[in-house]
């Protein structure tokens, strides 16, 4: 039952909340369902690691969190999102890609890439665009982050796989390169790739990306704090600065 109210309440709040100021907040949660506090501010994100957006979101919100020295009050969980479910495994070219979807002409693309590049640069991460870049299949990257959860390395898996994507030209979509992203947080890449295969890992992951699609979540980066007030995309430092400290301030 309390499972069924919480899956109600958060899909109210990420249907009617998109960006909301402090003001806002403090009248929303003066006549928000009563739900039990915790000692940490949970926080659900719901991305892809070949987002950029996501990237550019979760580098704002570390940030934040890092500027109010809130690294011990924040509980950071990830789900799953695939952009691009029926993308070949092997992937496609980006460029070509994104300019068939969006109906770009090549200087459109190179335009919507600098101004990508520039936001990126301005919020401390790195986008090294390059011609043969791939789109690839993200579902066993997902499924490595599933993995990543039961010794507390989700966030660092998934900052390295972006990182791996966009910044250092890797094809996070072939195995060998996720076997060595996983030695490098620290992760045993025998079992980790193992995973890959593994039916349980494999149900577990749909049911979890469609569980928070069932919720109406279909654009990403979606941020859920507390299970009540959902952020859509890279909002800024200072926003989440104000629902931060709002959501510590009702804990005390």
């Amino acid at each position: 039952m309390l499972r069924k109210i919480n899956k109600l309440l958060i899909l109210i709040m990420i249907l009617k909340i998109s960006f909301i100021s402090a003001n806002a907040l403090a009248a929303q949660t003066e006549n928000a369902v009563e739900i039990k506090s915790e000692d940490k501010i949970r926080i659900d994100i719901v991305s892809d690691v070949v987002c950029p957006w996501c990237a550019v979101g979760y580098k704002r919100l570390s940030q934040a969190i890092d500027e109010l020295e809130f690294q011990d009050k924040v509980d950071i969980h990830w789900h799953p999102f695939q952009l691009n479910p029926d993308m070949p495994q092997e992937g496609i070219n980006a460029d070509q890609y994104l300019m068939d979807k969006l109906r770009l002409s090549p200087e459109e693309l190179k335009q919507k890439r600098s101004s990508v590049a520039k936001t990126g640069e301005d919020s401390g991460f790195t986008f090294n665009y390059y011609e043969e870049m791939k789109k690839p299949n993200t579902f066993h990257a997902h499924v490595l982050l599933d993995y990543a959860k039961a010794f507390n390395k989700q966030t660092e898996l998934k900052v390295r796989l972006q990182e791996s994507y966009f910044s250092e030209k890797k094809n996070i979509g072939n195995r060998d390169v996720l076997s060595s992203i996983l030695k490098e947080v620290g992760l045993d890449a025998v079992e980790g790739i193992a995973r890959l295969d593994d039916a349980e890992a494999i149900k577990r992951v749909k049911n979890d990306e469609k569980y928070w699609k069932d919720l109406g979540v279909h654009s990403i980066p979606t941020m859920v704090f507390d299970k009540r007030v959902a952020r859509r995309g890279a909002n800024p430092v200072e926003a989440y600065k104000a629902l931060l400290v709002a959501l510590h301030n009702e804990k005390k």
